[in-house]
């Protein structure tokens, strides 16, 4: 008979019918629901809360605690809350989930993902594989975010946003020069149902209205009007979405 290698810690609780792979290490405090699934070398660190029928796959790390530089911009000395992760959430393999960032249910969270501290994420959004969401961010319900797209920290994407791969935002335009710099720092902000085409730049302050859509490739240096296409370097509106696309006319629900 094979005796697990896991370390659980007698303060930890896990729910009926849950599994821990080889090699796991369970802090004390963590509360983990019924039916997860745990892969083998995990980390699950102290206070986490795991909802119930959540599958943690090999070599996740959940409730890190942020490091910090001494030139340091945006990470800031604070107590964070325990990081909660909600029902039925997917966390892929070598994701790291920050102490301080609370998950909703049913969120996928793909392969070499990380979600940082301070971040909120709404029910059902996909954050696809090796994206980076940065501290001080909030992403809404039923977004997806696509392969290793980069969300720049003190950004906000509302509900049904959509980000292809290799999207970069910024929140610095001093680019790291200068004590001013220090006073200035703003994100992006996506309005619902807002789309950012593959490998497009969004500079710092830029609001992309709602059901607005970025073409691939582009350089957004100023706000886009809502239901408009812009495209190019710098990005200018092209045309208005075709109403086909509007957000509305999907027939989505928010269930």
């Amino acid at each position: 008979m094979k005796t697990s290698t896991s370390i659980v810690d007698p303060t930890a609780v896990l729910g009926q019918g849950t599994t821990v792979g080889e090699g796991c290490v369970i802090g004390p405090n963590v509360r983990i629901g019924a039916g997860c699934r745990i892969g083998h070398l995990v980390v699950i660190h102290p206070d986490t809360t795991v909802g119930n029928e959540v599958r943690v796959d090999d070599h996740a790390t959940l409730g890190k605690l942020p490091m910090r530089a001494a030139n340091s911009a945006t990470t800031k000395e604070q107590e964070l809350a325990a990081l909660r992760l909600g029902d039925y959430c997917i966390v892929g393999t070598g994701v790291v989930l920050y102490r301080g960032a609370a998950i909703d249910s049913k969120v996928l969270m793909a392969d070499l993902c990380t979600v940082r501290e301070n971040v909120a994420i709404g029910r059902g959004t996909i954050v696809g594989r090796g994206v980076t969401v940065e501290n001080f961010c909030k992403v809404g319900r039923y977004c997806k975010l696509e392969s290793e797209c980069y969300i720049t920290a003190y950004s906000e994407l509302e509900d049904r946003v959509f980000v292809a791969p290799g999207v970069v935002t910024s929140n610095d335009n001093f680019v790291g020069r200068t004590a001013e710099r220090f006073k200035h720092f703003k994100g992006v902000t996506v309005r619902r149902g807002g789309r950012i085409g593959a490998g497009s730049v969004i500079l710092p302050g830029v609001t992309i209205g709602a059901d607005g859509l970025v073409a691939a490739g582009s350089v957004v240096t100023r706000d886009v009007p809502p239901r408009s296409i812009v495209m190019g370097s710098p990005a200018r509106v092209w045309r208005e979405v075709p109403v086909e696309q509007l957000l509305e006319n999907q027939g989505w629900t928010d269930a």
